[in-house]
């Protein structure tokens, strides 16, 4: 049996299975305050019954409102912004609401621009930004809508906190002479990074050691691995490098083996993200861990505004999660 050509199921039609108005079924599909219990239940019941789906473009007609939130997101492959979209997609769930995402290089105006034009298309209420580049915001200033960072805004001042974990937690150690291979400079969530590792080593009255970017991928943490070598071997180098995301410090630290340093007897590695695979690193990388899921609960509370009385508070302060890639020099 094929369903090709099947008649879609309208308003209409749930309105005469539930002896109903069209205007009623309407009201509760935009969750009306004044319907009774038993008339929405007639309602949801007809829906169930027909196989009933919402069309947000035709409902948002009358409501001014698709209940479908906007994200423009960038290199997706990585760990965080791909667990950040599924902590988004989450969030806005259980504020009744859905995602559209759209792809797009966040360092060039006009790809971010085309991707907001798709979801204003789309009759988006809201835009969410994921790792933005410093260049995606000003593209996106004249949206007209409401639009949120998930690893910017109130929540860089969680990846400074956090990378300054790292560095406590080594002076703590005993080190003194500590490097950080951070992240691209013009992402914004590196910058806050790089800013959080700057503030505890003036804290602790120390000078800042050597300082490498990185692209964030395990490849170029490796291809970093000869200079982190030619540092720590030189006179007075470092005992100690700060990494700013789990991949380049899986591929600093298997590198460093073939190249015979051994982690943390030589050289200690502190990561950034805590990913799932971070505890089984050999050694068991230390590193920091975001609540991911708190800041994508924040950033659908900034869209929304006083439409998210579901969403819980802020999110937790950043852990340190001490393990075998750090010991004393």
């Amino acid at each position: 049996m094929t369903t090709r050509g099947a008649t879609r199921v309208g308003v209409r039609d749930v309105a005469a299975r539930a002896g109903v108005s069209s205007q009623t079924v309407s009201r509760v599909l935009n969750d009306h305050p004044h319907i009774r219990d038993e008339t929405r239940g007639r309602v949801l019941e007809a829906m169930a019954a027909l196989g009933y789906r919402v069309n947000n473009a035709a409902r948002s007609l009358g409501t001014a409102t698709t209940r479908t939130l906007g994200v423009i997101a960038s290199d997706a492959t990585l760990y965080g912004p791909a667990v950040g979209i599924a902590a988004l997609e989450t969030a806005a769930r259980t504020a009744g609401r859905w995602i559209a995402t759209a792809y797009a290089d966040a360092a060039d105006a006009a790809s971010v621009t085309a991707a907001a034009d798709h979801l204003l298309a789309q009759g988006v209420d809201g835009i969410v930004v994921v790792a933005p580049h410093a260049r995606t915001l000003d593209a996106l200033a004249t949206v007209g809508l409401p639009v949120a960072e998930l690893h910017g805004g109130p929540g860089a001042a969680r990846q400074r906190e956090g990378a300054a974990a790292a560095v406590r937690h080594l002076v703590d150690l005993g080190h003194t002479r500590i490097a950080h291979l951070a992240g691209p400079a013009d992402w914004r969530e590196a910058a806050a990074r790089g800013e959080g590792v700057e503030r505890a080593l003036a804290e602790a009255g120390l000078t800042p050691g050597p300082r490498w970017e990185g692209d964030w991928s395990a490849a170029d943490g490796a291809r970093r691995a000869a200079e982190v070598v030619a540092a720590v071997q030189a006179p007075a180098g470092p005992t100690a490098v700060v990494v700013a995301n789990d991949q380049m410090a899986l591929g600093l630290m298997a590198a460093l083996a073939d190249l015979g340093v051994d982690v943390p007897g030589d050289v200690s590695v502190t990561g950034f993200d805590d990913n799932p695979d971070a505890a089984f690193y050999r050694p068991a990388l230390t590193t920091v861990r975001l609540d991911i899921v708190g800041e994508a609960r924040r950033c659908i509370g900034e869209v929304l505004g006083v439409e998210a009385p579901d969403l819980p508070d802020l999110p937790a302060p950043p852990t340190l999660v001490a393990r075998a890639s750090t010991s004393t020099p």
